[in-house]
């Protein structure tokens, strides 16, 4: 698809000067970062870098899409060598990035842009969405996945997400977090991602009876024969599948009190001969409640969690932030950054160095080393030239990453409230030399 138009229009008018006041070869850097964690958060976990990469690869504007600009009253002055320009504009540039499933802290650098102004400018507004975004939920469920304590967790939100494809890239991103699978369908085919089904109450008031629903149901499906049991009478639901027996996955509990229901219906599956019949909750469920199900010791095999996990809806928006920390004309190379109240940004293209319990926040042309705790510098090229280096992982390599990469954090980054330098980021002497610099010479 071409998605040119998918930016705000300052990101085209301020194409559309910078090619006017001759600046189209100059390259600038931007990076794509967070100021601060949002609430309860001690983490962020990265996702959308494979969409964002798809995105600047075929990154084109349409002659339809042109022609529309032309009638736009911002354009009534632009002259038609910036519309030729834009015809035939291709992202050519660099992009650095740290993997899919990583967890970065506030003021590390998501991804690193080096290109054009112009190619660099006008790709913000999307990969801010994109990457911000999956990144989101990413976390929301680590933090789910953490509270079910081993427990599988399914992603069930996208009747709920704030769009279907919202939804769509809430199930990758969710599988990246630790989630087992999805509900959606579409996020299966496109990303490989495990799908999973019950049956909707609708199913069974379908039927004359709860029976007849019920071994319908298990004819289709067999051993992956969820039933669900609370659409009358939840125990009495539990009877009834627990009579009509094998083949059975389990059963699925959508309401009422799970902390109560959950060690009955266990009680009737076992005295029915069916130890090995799992139990799944759903129903409005998040990281505390499931902590709280836990924590009671609730005889729950999986959890299904929708609304809360498709729009991480407790913090919602991440608040990442592009903004530009290099400029390179032919008369000269810059180092940009704001010293605005609250929103100071650092110059410099900026690599991250982790440590075994720490990270250091330094230049990109640093080699920070240390070989008692081999530190591992994050950020990678993925673009060169406009050129894809080297094959993105899949979404199940990305999830087997944030596995590894979350048991390496210790404790207080998985809490589920604020937990205060839970994780150390330290400036290095290069680069606060660098910013006491252009302060100075910008006269901040």
């Amino acid at each position: 698809m071409a998605l040119g138009l998918v930016t705000d229009l300052y990101q085209l008018t301020m194409a559309a000067g910078y090619f006017e006041a001759g600046k189209a070869r100059d390259r600038a850097t931007f990076e794509l970062s967070v100021r601060r964690l949002p609430q309860n958060r001690n983490f962020i976990l990265t996702a959308g870098l494979a969409q964002a990469v798809d995105y600047l690869l075929n990154f084109r504007i349409t002659p339809e899409e042109i022609a529309y600009l032309r009638g736009i009253p911002q354009f009534r002055y632009a002259s038609n060598a910036f519309f030729d320009m834009l015809a035939e504009l291709r992202f050519t540039g660099d992009l650095f990035a740290v993997p899919e499933g990583t967890p970065v802290f506030a003021g590390e650098p998501f991804l690193t842009v080096r290109a054009p102004i112009i190619e660099a400018q006008i790709p913000e507004t999307y990969l801010l969405a994109m990457v911000g975004f999956q990144s989101s939920i990413a976390t929301k469920a680590a933090r789910v996945v953490k509270a079910a304590l081993g427990r599988d967790v399914i992603e069930f939100g996208t009747r709920r997400a704030h769009s279907p494809e919202a939804g769509v890239l809430a199930g990758r991103a969710a599988y990246i977090g630790g989630c087992v699978g999805t509900s959606n369908a579409e996020t299966g085919f496109r990303y490989k991602v495990h799908v999973f089904g019950t049956a909707a109450h609708s199913w069974v008031m379908s039927f004359a009876s709860e029976r007849t629903a019920y071994e319908q149901l298990q004819k289709l499906l067999r051993e992956r024969t969820v039933h669900l049991i609370d659409t009358y009478d939840t125990l009495e639901g539990a009877k009834l599948a627990a009579s009509i027996g094998k083949p059975l996955w389990g059963v699925r509990l959508d309401s009422g009190n799970l902390i109560e229901l959950a060690p009955a219906v266990r009680k009737i599956l076992d005295d029915a001969g069916l130890p090995d019949a799992k139990i799944m909750a759903t129903g409005d469920l998040n990281e505390h409640k499931i902590h709280e199900l836990v924590a009671a010791r609730a005889p729950i095999d999986v959890f299904g969690v929708g609304t809360d996990l498709a729009t991480s809806s407790d913090a919602p928006s991440l608040g990442v932030i592009y903004k530009m920390v290099e400029m390179e004309t032919e008369q000269e190379h810059r180092y940009t950054a704001k010293f605005s109240h609250e929103k100071h940004s650092l110059p410099g293209a900026k690599q991250i160095f982790r440590f075994a319990d720490h990270d250091v926040l330094g230049r990109s042309t640093e080699c920070i080393s240390c070989a008692d705790d081999g530190v591992e510098a994050l950020q990678r090229p993925v673009i060169l030239g406009g050129k894809l280096v080297e094959l993105l992982p899949t979404a199940a390599q990305a999830r087997q990453k944030a596995i590894e990469r979350l048991a390496r954090l210790p404790a207080p980054c998985h809490s589920l409230f604020e937990a205060k330098d839970a994780w150390r980021v330290e400036l290095s002497h290069e680069l606060q030399e660098l910013d006491e610099r252009v302060r100075k010479e910008l006269g901040g």
